[in-house]
């Protein structure tokens, strides 16, 4: 009886290890930090190498396509903080960089020396103020 009991033992901590494991692993992939711009940049090295999601505003007249391609460069800020980014893919028809018309964004990826590396499908535009509904006065 007693080996009996060693096996149930050995098998439960198996499985035990092994969901342990699979939970971990899939935790510390999504695990992605929300920071403004100028959080991250007054301690960037802190954060480099770090999945982040990064939020700021597309600084006027910063955009930059390569021809013929979807390569973006383009500089966000928030509080007078400025980073640069790159992206490459396709953005939402928000994304724009007129003067008086900022866009609100948030950016997926990480933090490398030379800038923000956006990843695929990682730039989430926000409607601007004007498409929200209008409060009513009571």
């Amino acid at each position: 009886m007693t080996h009996r009991y060693i096996k149930v033992g050995i098998t439960a901590f198996v499985l035990v290890a092994a969901f342990s494991g699979l939970l971990y692993k899939s935790l510390a992939e999504g695990t992605e930090f929300y920071k403004h711009v100028d959080e991250v940049m007054a301690t960037r090295s802190q954060w480099e190498g770090k999945k982040l999601q990064l939020h700021g505003f597309v600084v006027a007249n910063s955009i930059l396509v390569k021809p013929d391609t979807l390569e973006y460069k383009f500089k966000v800020q928030s509080n007078g903080q400025v980073m640069d980014a790159t992206y490459k893919g396709i953005v939402p028809d928000t994304f724009k960089d007129r003067p008086g018309e900022e866009a609100e964004v948030v950016l997926k990826g990480e933090l490398t020396p030379g800038g923000f590396h956006v990843a695929p499908n990682g730039v989430t535009a926000k409607c601007p103020s004007k498409y929200e509904a209008a409060k009513k006065v009571s």
